[in-house]
C-alpha cells in the first residue's frame, strides 16, 4: 500500500498547475500535500470578545436565508451572502459580515490555507480545493474557541445555538413565498455551478421551497449503477467525497479523530453491533452542500431496521472530523439503518450498517423506504435537507474489499471525489 501513497503524492505534485482554487480561496503552497495533519489543523481560536460577534454572524447568516435577494446579488451569485456562501475573505469582508468585525480580524479568523479541503477527482486523478461554506467556517471557531478554557458554560451555549440555528434553518427553507424561493436557488445555482440540465425538474421556478430543491432528484441517465446485476459489486451511495479503511481501527490512525469514536458508540444498537461483529471496514460518504443530497442503497437487500439517535448539530467537514479529540459522527444526531445484503448468488445475506449523519445547519434525514421493503443496487433510500452531511456504511470484517485507488487515496488522508452508481469494490476479502 506504500506504493500507492507514493502515487498519492507523484498525482499531487503533476497537477500541482492544474490545480482549481474555488472562489478566490488562495491555499498556502506549504498545503501542496495534504495529510490527516495538515487537514485537521486550523486557525488559532478568536480572542474571547469576538465569541459574540462569531454568534451573531451565524444568527445573521441564516436570516439573510429568509430575505429576498436583490437583483445584483443573484447576478454575482454567492448564495447571496446566505449561509450557504462560500468561506473567502472577500466574502467575509462584505458589509453583511465586516459589520461584526474589523479587517484585520476577519483576515485571522478567513486565513486562506484552512477556508476548504483538497480532494481528488477520481475519474481524472486531478485535485481541486473545494471551498467551505461560510456557516461551517463560523460553527467551527465557535467549537474551537475556548475548548480547554472556558469548560462547560462554553460548551453548552454553543451546542444550544448550533442546534437552534439550524432548526431555525430548516423551518426558513421549508418556506413557500417565491419572492424568496427562486432568486435564492438561483443565486445558489450560480455560486456553486448547478448543472440544472441533469436535473430531474431542471425548471427552477417548479421547486416549491428551498428544501425541496436541495432534495432535488436527476434524471435516471445521469448516473449510471455500475454493474447494477452483479451482486459482488458494491458502489458508492452519494455524490459525495469519499474516505474508505479496511478497519476502525486504521479510521482512527488516519482520520476520524474523535476521543470517543468506536464503532458501537457510532452504531448505538446492540443488535446491530453483534451482527457487525468485531474490526469491521467503513466507508465515509461526505456530502457538500451543493451536492445532490439523495443517498441510494450501495447493495442489494433487505431495509430491516432503523434506529433514530438524537444528538448535536456539530460540522462534518474534516478540519472538524480530524481535530484530535473532537467527536463528530458518535455525538451528532443520526439514523442506523441495517441491511441484510444479498452479495453473492448463494442467497446467503451480510449485515452491513448504513449511518445517516446530521450536521450544522442539517435538520432534516429523511428515509424513502419502508422497514421490510427490499432494496436493489443503486435505489433511492432517502435524502437530507439543506447544508451538507454525511453517510458512514460499515461492513463486517473480510465481506468487501475497497478498491485500491480509493483506499491509497484515504490512506493518505485524501478525499476522492465520486458519485452514486460509481463502484467502490467488491463483495469477499482481498
Amino acid at each position: 500500500m506504500s506504493g500507492i501513497t507514493s502515487k498519492v503524492k507523484r498525482i499531487f505534485r503533476k497537477n500541482k498547475d492544474k490545480t482549481e482554487v474555488a472562489e478566490g480561496a488562495e491555499p498556502n503552497e506549504d498545503s501542496a500535500y495534504p495529510t490527516a495533519d495538515s487537514s485537521a489543523a486550523h486557525p488559532a481560536a478568536p480572542h474571547p470578545e469576538t465569541h459574540e460577534h462569531l454568534s451573531n454572524a451565524l444568527e445573521a447568516l441564516v436570516d439573510k436565508s429568509s430575505q429576498p435577494l436583490t437583483k445584483e446579488e443573484i447576478h454575482n451569485g454567492s448564495a447571496g451572502g446566505t449561509a450557504l456562501a462560500p468561506a473567502t475573505v472577500a466574502h467575509a469582508k462584505s458589509a453583511w459580515f465586516s459589520k461584526f468585525y474589523p479587517d484585520e480580524t476577519i483576515d485571522k479568523l478567513f486565513v486562506h490555507e484552512h477556508m476548504g479541503n483538497w480532494i481528488i477527482i477520481r475519474k481524472t486523478g486531478d485535485r481541486i480545493f473545494e471551498t467551505m461554506p461560510i456557516y461551517t467556517r463560523i460553527g467551527m471557531h465557535l467549537l474551537f474557541y475556548g475548548k480547554a478554557e472556558t469548560a462547560l458554560l462554553h460548551w453548552g451555549r454553543v451546542e444550544t445555538l448550533l442546534r437552534e440555528q439550524s432548526m431555525k434553518q430548516g423551518q426558513i427553507y421549508d418556506n413557500p413565498d417565491p419572492k424568496v424561493i427562486y432568486p435564492h436557488i438561483l443565486a445558489f445555482c450560480k455560486t456553486y455551478q448547478i448543472d440544472t440540465s441533469i436535473l430531474l425538474e431542471p425548471e427552477l421556478h417548479n421547486y416549491p421551497s428551498l428544501n425541496t430543491f436541495f432534495s432535488r432528484k436527476l434524471r435516471p441517465d445521469v448516473r449510471p449503477i455500475t454493474a447494477p446485476d452483479e451482486l459482488g459489486v458494491i458502489v458508492s451511495c452519494a455524490d459525495c467525497r469519499l474516505t474508505v479503511f479496511e478497519t476502525a481501527q486504521e479510521a482512527t490512525n488516519v482520520w476520524i479523530k474523535g476521543r470517543h469514536f468506536t464503532i458501537p458508540e457510532l452504531l448505538n444498537d446492540e443488535e446491530i453491533v453483534e451482527e457487525i461483529g468485531s474490526d469491521p471496514s467503513l466507508a465515509i460518504f461526505r456530502l457538500a452542500p451543493q451536492d445532490y443530497h439523495r443517498y441510494h442503497a450501495p447493495v442489494t437487500g433487505l431495509f430491516r431496521k432503523v434506529t433514530k439517535l438524537p444528538g448535536e448539530y456539530y460540522t462534518v467537514n474534516p478540519q472538524a472530523v480530524n481535530e484530535p479529540g473532537f467527536d463528530v459522527f458518535t455525538a451528532n444526531k443520526r439514523d442506523v439503518a441495517l441491511i441484510d445484503a444479498t452479495l453473492d448468488e448463494s442467497g446467503a445475506t451480510v449485515p452491513v450498517a448504513f449511518v445517516s449523519v446530521g450536521a450544522l445547519l442539517v435538520g432534516s434525514i429523511t428515509w424513502t423506504k419502508e422497514v421490510g421493503e427490499p432494496l436493489k443496487k443503486g435505489e433511492d433510500l432517502g435524502y437530507f435537507q439543506y447544508g451538507g452531511s454525511t453517510v458512514i456504511v460499515v461492513f463486517p470484517k473480510g465481506a468487501m474489499t475497497f478498491d485500491q485507488d480509493i483506499l491509497g487515496y484515504s490512506k493518505a488522508g485524501v478525499e476522492t471525489l465520486v458519485h452514486v452508481g460509481d463502484r467502490i469494490g467488491v463483495a469477499g476479502s482481498a
